[in-house]
């Protein structure tokens, strides 16, 4: 069954995950699934993901992060989603929690952080915020 939001279902994995301190959570991957694991291991939110290939089926394994007993990433949610598409420009992206989180964004130069892409001076999709 085809899924209509599959970013959605990554960030509530995680997210579920986190709630019962699993230490890896498995998503079927994608590209851009991949590309923002690669930030959240980049800004420090999770230790580590890999790509796994199984007959044919990509399988996306996030080692999930903890400290002091507790997830790095308090909050996690969806900003732009197939029902209704957020883009910004470079300017105009928001800071999360004034500075202390992160805005996933993904632009004609890739997927990135809301400081990289306003440094970049790019707009795109505003993805997801993380903190």
């Amino acid at each position: 069954m085809s899924m209509s939001d599959p970013i959605a279902d990554l960030l509530t994995r995680i997210r579920n995950a986190q709630m019962v301190a699993k230490p890896t959570v498995s998503i079927p991957s994608s590209k851009v699934k991949a590309a923002i694991a690669q930030v959240l291991k980049d800004e420090g939110y999770i230790d580590g993901f890999e790509v796994k290939t199984e007959s044919g089926k990509s399988e996306l394994v996030i080692t999930l992060k903890y400290y002091a007993g507790r997830p790095v990433i308090e909050r996690i949610e969806r900003v732009s989603r197939p029902g209704l598409r957020v883009y910004k420009a470079s300017a105009a992206i928001p800071q999360v929690q004034n500075g202390l989180g992160v805005a996933i964004v993904t632009t004609p130069q890739g997927v990135m952080t809301d400081r990289k892409a306003r440094a970049t001076g790019v707009g795109g999709e505003v993805l997801c915020y993380v903190a």
